[in-house]
C-alpha cells in the first residue's frame, strides 16, 4: 500500500511538473519521438522490400528452377552469362533440358537492356525473347491485344507484347500501342498486345518477343541468359533439379552453370534483409541516443531551475532517494510520452504506404523501439536525478 502510494505521489508530482511547461515537455520529448519513428519507420521499409521481393518470386510458384550461368549471381545488359562467369546457353540445351519428365514450362530467356523508338518518341526499355510458354509462367496478363504464340516463334515473327509503363511512356495510353509500330536495335515490330501492369520495373518496361526473333542485330550468338524451368509437381521438384544438372554437366563444368530452386531463393532473401534489417535499426537507434541526449540536457537544466524547490523539499524531510526517484521518474515518463507518440505516428504513417508498397509493421522492432526510449529515459535521466538528490538542503534553499 505503502509502494503504491508513492508511486502515485511521484507521478502526480511529475505530471504536475508537465502541466507547468506544456512546451519544454512537448520539445523534450520530440527527441524520444523521432527516434522511434525512426527506427520503427525503417524497419518497416526494410520489411516492404522485402514482402515485394518474396512476392514477386512466390507469384511464379515454389516449383520454379532457374538455370544459370556461373553462380547465377551474375549480371549485365547484354545476352550472355553474367559477371560471375559461366557458360552461354542455346537451344541445344533448351533441347537437352525438355527431355526431362515432370516439366509444364522449359522457357528460355534472352535478355538485354536497348533503347525503343516510337510515335516520335525514344525511351529505354528491357527486351525479353522467350517462347510461348513464357506468358503462362510468368502468368503475365494483357489489359488489350493477345500474346503470340508458338507460330509467331517458328516464324521468327516480328511482333511484340509491350509493358504497361513503357505502352505509356511511349503512345500515352496503353490501347492507343495497339497495332503501332516501333523500332529496336533497327527491327521494326508491330505491338499485338499490351501487359497489366505488374509492379516490377523490368516487366512493366519491357519489349515481349519471340526469342528467335531476336536473332540477328539484337542477339547474334543465338544465347539465352537464363532459362526457367516449371515443374508440374513441388515433391518432383528436387528430383528435376538433379536430372537438370546431370543432362547439362554432360556438357559443361559444375562451376559453369547453377540449377537454383525457388525456395533457395527465398532464403537468400531472407538471409540478406535480416543483415539489411539489423544495419537499419541500428541507424535509427542513433535518433534514440541523440533524444536521450537531449533529455539529459533538459533535465539537467529543470535540476538548476528547481533548485530552492529540492530544498525546501528536503528541508522538510524528502530523502535523497526521494528526490532522486522524483526527477528519474519525470524523464523515465518523458521518453515513454516520447516513444508512444512515435508508434502511433509510425503506425499511421505505415497504415497509410502499405495502400501502394507491402510495409509492415514488425512486433519486435515496436517492442525494442518502446524498450530503448524507456532505457534511455533512465540511462540519461540518473545524471540531473543524482545531481539533485546531492543538493545541500540549506545551499538549495539559499539558491536565488
Amino acid at each position: 500500500m505503502k509502494f503504491l502510494s508513492g508511486s502515485y505521489q511521484l507521478l502526480s508530482s511529475a505530471m504536475a511538473d508537465f502541466r507547468r511547461d506544456k512546451i519544454r515537455t512537448a520539445l523534450t520529448s520530440l527527441g524520444i519521438m523521432i527516434g522511434v519513428l525512426s527506427v520503427v519507420l525503417l524497419i518497416a521499409l526494410g520489411l516492404g522490400l522485402k514482402n515485394y521481393i518474396e512476392g514477386q518470386f512466390e507469384s511464379l510458384g515454389a516449383n520454379l528452377l532457374m538455370v544459370m550461368p556461373g553462380s547465377g549471381l551474375g549480371g549485365g545488359s547484354g545476352f550472355g552469362p553474367g559477371v560471375m562467369g559461366g557458360v552461354n546457353f542455346d537451344e541445344k540445351d533448351v533441347r537437352t533440358l525438355s527431355r526431362i519428365s515432370g516439366l509444364k514450362y522449359l522457357t528460355p530467356v534472352a535478355f538485354k537492356s536497348a533503347m525503343v523508338e516510337g510515335n516520335g518518341k525514344e525511351e529505354s526499355g528491357y527486351i525479353m525473347g522467350a517462347n510461348e510458354q513464357f506468358f503462362g509462367l510468368m502468368n503475365l496478363q494483357m489489359e488489350v491485344g493477345e500474346v503470340w504464340g508458338k507460330t509467331e516463334v517458328g516464324n521468327r515473327s516480328k511482333v511484340v507484347v509491350i509493358g504497361n509503363s513503357l505502352a505509356e511512356s511511349i503512345f500515352d495510353k496503353p490501347a492507343d500501342a495497339m497495332g503501332k509500330t516501333i523500332s529496336v536495335s533497327g527491327i521494326r515490330l508491330k505491338i499485338i498486345g499490351v501487359a497489366e501492369k505488374t509492379g516490377d520495373g523490368e516487366q512493366d518496361n519491357a519489349l515481349f518477343m519471340p526469342y528467335t526473333t531476336t536473332f540477328g542485330s539484337i542477339n547474334p550468338d543465338k544465347q539465352f541468359f537464363f532459362i526457367y524451368m516449371g515443374v508440374e509437381s513441388k515433391d518432383a521438384v528436387e528430383t528435376v533439379a538433379k536430372e537438370a544438372e546431370e543432362a547439362l554437366l554432360k556438357r559443361y563444368k559444375d562451376e559453369d552453370f547453377s540449377v537454383t530452386q525457388m525456395s533457395e531463393i527465398l532464403s537468400t532473401i531472407n538471409q540478406i534483409f535480416g543483415v539489411i534489417n539489423a544495419f537499419l535499426l541500428a541507424i535509427g537507434s542513433i535518433s534514440l541516443i541523440v533524444g536521450g541526449i537531449g533529455i539529459m540536457n533538459i533535465m539537467y537544466a529543470t535540476v538548476t531551475e528547481r533548485t530552492r524547490e529540492v530544498g525546501i523539499r528536503r528541508a522538510i524531510g524528502a530523502t535523497r532517494k526521494d528526490i532522486l526517484l522524483q526527477f528519474l521518474t519525470e524523464s523515465v515518463l518523458l521518453s515513454i510520452f516520447g516513444g508512444l507518440i512515435g508508434l502511433l505516428l509510425s503506425a499511421a504513417i505505415v497504415a497509410v504506404v502499405r495502400i501502394w508498397f507491402p510495409v509492415a509493421l514488425n512486433l519486435m522492432a515496436v517492442l525494442i523501439a518502446f524498450g530503448v526510449s524507456s532505457a534511455i529515459g533512465i540511462f540519461f535521466g540518473v545524471f540531473p536525478a543524482r545531481k539533485a538528490a546531492d543538493l545541500s538542503p540549506i545551499e538549495a534553499i539559499r539558491y536565488e
